[in-house]
């Protein structure tokens, strides 16, 4: 049977952590053996106050930081405390939908791979938020060939040792198709749902983000090759 770790990057998303929690158990909690990481990036509202979440379930650990770091670095905070060798990641937002997780698990076992990535194929997003996600994915597949064309969705499961031989650096996250693929890690991409937003606003995601993700391309482009040459 399959064990795995899901970190939850969470930055004010004090109502929207405590529903996917609840939903993930539902889904989830009769048929897998599993632990919750939630990772609070230094909140300003009431998910401060995580201890509650640990009445939800013995399987949830806190990290919380002591300034926002952003969610690369929540990520990897998670993994770095997590005891199982595959890693699922998840939005705080609720905007990704726990149910599809199991579909994710199956294509992962079935298939041996090293990654499997969710893509939205519709959007609830805003219309400024989706062009400049279409526009830096469009840039980073021509550029780097990773053939994933939603890079930004965060519901993954992966191998957590390959992640951790990625040389860190902010925005990571948005390129583990393109850095797996330099270690020829085998992998899919799986379409899932994306929920509207009910509560909160965005915290993670914008255009200023999407020009830094651009930037970024050509950092992962020389981190490649280096891998590709050491290996």
């Amino acid at each position: 049977m399959i064990k795995f770790s899901i970190v939850i990057p969470s930055f004010n998303e004090g109502v929207n952590i405590r529903n996917i929690i609840k939903e993930i158990n539902f889904f989830l909690s009769d048929k897998y053996t599993y632990e919750i990481i939630v990772v609070d990036d230094a909140s300003s509202d009431k998910s401060v106050i995580l201890d509650e979440l640990l009445k939800l379930s013995k399987l949830i650990k806190i990290i919380k930081h002591k300034r926002n770091l952003g969610q690369s670095q929540s990520i990897l905070s998670g993994i770095k405390e997590s005891i199982y060798e595959n890693i699922i990641t998840i939005d705080a937002d609720g905007q990704n939908n726990p149910k599809d997780i199991e579909s994710l698990i199956n294509i992962y076992i079935n298939n041996n791979l090293s990654l499997v990535c969710g893509v939205r194929l519709k959007r609830k997003d805003n219309f400024l938020k989706i062009l400049s996600s279409k526009i830096a994915n469009k840039i980073r597949m021509n550029i780097l060939n990773d053939n994933c064309v939603d890079t930004g969705c965060s519901l993954k499961i992966f191998k957590k040792k390959i992640f951790l031989k990625l040389p860190f650096f902010d925005g990571i996250h948005r390129f583990i198709p393109a850095l797996y693929l330099a270690y020829n890690s085998k992998m899919e991409f799986i379409a899932v749902d994306h929920r509207p937003r009910i509560t909160g606003k965005s915290n993670y995601g914008n255009i200023d983000r999407a020009i830094k993700g651009i930037i970024d391309i050509f950092r992962v482009k020389k981190i490649i090759n280096e891998i590709k040459n050491n290996n």
